[in-house]
């Protein structure tokens, strides 16, 4: 299978938000056709990925990844979302648009604030999956008093209002060339507001709260050494998943963005072998 190069177009969202789309499809019969959507993590956009989707194209998935609302090239304030409810119907609209030319329905990869809500999407069971990636997902955030306060205040007087992400860029990869193009990149930005904070965190607890409900397989790959969120979100996602349905592989020493890492070969290797037993099983939507 070959990958063609991404082809980029805009959805527009239930309330007419642009949504900035990019296919990268292989050549492939549509009746045959498994496909993956990515969901990128906060400050991020989805440009950063056409490695991963050349990854996924190479084991014989077309890939969408789309840019959220306030990233990007998408509309929206940057680092804003009006409310979790949003983002998420967000992801159904570019999900099922994509499914539509599937023969089975798609896998979902999130990373960090990305796999916060793809976990949510998933154990809210808004769209048929065929399994579940999360790279880094962000699901614990440990908040001081000071944020706490800050997060309480803005999100009365300046709910929408953008302040710094805090994310140290230094912490995404040990390859310095990862975090050179990160801080030269035009599009990332470094904001969030109180109502995206918010939405992240009722993200959480629904997905924690719901993980034992999850049907699909689910693999999760996270960084040993991560400083920009709490690994052990991850691994208390995962204790709660029924027998049989979870697999996570961490890494040690690895920073956050395991798909930018120094060996992150390793961790494509992992997911490679991971899709191997899926399609083998058949559970995740067609049999080799």
């Amino acid at each position: 299978m070959s990958m063609t190069q991404s082809r980029e177009r805009s959805l527009h969202a239930p309330d007419g938000t642009q949504l900035f789309v990019a296919d990268w499809l292989i050549d492939a019969p549509a009746a045959t056709g498994e496909g993956i959507v990515l969901m990128h993590g906060l400050g991020e956009h989805c440009g950063r990925y056409a490695h991963v989707a050349q990854f996924f194209n190479d084991c014989g998935y077309s890939v969408r990844a789309y840019d959220h609302r306030g990233h990007g090239r998408s509309g929206g304030a940057r680092g804003d979302v009006p409310d979790a409810e949003t983002l998420i119907q967000d992801a159904k609209r570019v999900i099922d648009d994509f499914a539509r030319n599937l023969a089975a329905p798609p896998l979902l990869l999130g990373h960090s604030m990305g796999g916060t809500f793809a976990a949510y999407y998933a154990t809210r069971a808004l769209s048929p999956l065929g399994g579940l990636i999360l790279s880094s997902p962000a699901l614990r955030i440990k908040l001081s008093g000071a944020q706490k306060l800050l997060l309480q205040v803005l999100g009365v007087i300046a709910p929408g209002f953008g302040i710094p992400n805090g994310l140290e860029s230094r912490y995404l990869s040990h390859r310095q060339e990862v975090v050179d193009a990160y801080d030269n990149d035009p599009l990332v930005h470094p904001k969030i507001s109180a109502r995206l904070l918010r939405a992240m965190l009722k993200a959480i607890e629904f997905a924690q709260a719901h993980a034992s409900a999850l049907n699909i397989q689910t693999l999760l790959v996270v960084a040993g050494d991560d400083h920009l969120v709490d690994a052990g979100g991850s691994e208390a996602f995962f204790r709660q998943l029924a027998p049989g349905v979870g697999a996570i592989h961490t890494y040690p020493g690895y920073y956050h963005e395991v798909f930018n890492e120094v060996e992150a070969g390793r961790v494509f290797d992992d997911i490679r072998a991971w899709l191997g037993e899926l399609r083998a099983s058949g559970r995740g939507g067609i049999q080799p």
